[in-house]
């Protein structure tokens, strides 16, 4: 038969092993996220000269975009709507929903393309004449595609085979570094901060 002092010790134990094993968890989880970021940014930073991220961009008629990355590359700019969905995606230009199924569970979310063309709209009015801009939306690696996707969509592993590794060396245009430093002049911090 257990003491009264027994029982408060036994309870006091587990009560510190599940603190513990929570705090464990939670530590584990924070790593994994802050080295996927890490990851995330070496790609875009492989790839770009400089970068904004999580930004509000006026539109020019009193509203305001955000946009999750933008991009100063070396031939012009490139606007990034990054996705993270887990599962098998299906969509295409057309549709006004995209499925995912993941498991056994089937869900859907507004076709991506339709921001991407407003987000790009507005990066192309702030740029002017003279400066390339491109959008992308990027699905992280837990998305795929089984059917093919939409030319303007994808994986975030194959974003370097469309815009590869740049030059150290190189640099921009003076069009369009004039351009890039008016655009972060006018960008200001999101409170749409997806992750």
């Amino acid at each position: 038969m257990m003491t009264p002092g027994g029982w408060w010790w036994l309870l006091f134990s587990a009560t510190v092993t599940l603190i513990v094993a929570g705090l464990l968890w939670w530590a584990v989880w924070a790593y994994r996220r802050v080295r996927t970021r890490r990851a995330l940014m070496a790609r875009f930073s492989a790839i770009s000269v400089d970068l904004l991220q999580d930004v509000l961009l006026p539109d020019g008629a009193g509203g305001w975009f955000h946009v999750d990355f933008l991009l100063a590359l070396v031939q012009g700019l490139l606007v990034i709507d990054l996705r993270d969905r887990a599962g098998l995606i299906y969509g295409s230009e057309q549709m006004t929903e995209w499925t995912v199924m993941d498991r056994h569970k089937r869900s859907t979310f507004p076709n991506p393309l339709e921001s991407l063309y407003d987000r790009l709209a507005v990066v192309k009015q702030l740029a002017g004449e003279g400066v390339l801009v491109q959008g992308r939306v990027v699905f992280t690696s837990k998305g795929h595609f089984p059917k093919g996707h939409p030319d303007l969509v994808v994986a975030l592993e194959r974003l370097a085979d469309q815009f590869p590794a740049r030059d150290p060396a190189a640099t921009m245009s003076d069009r369009q570094a004039e351009v890039w430093a008016q655009i972060r002049a006018v960008a200001s911090a999101s409170p749409l901060k997806r992750r």
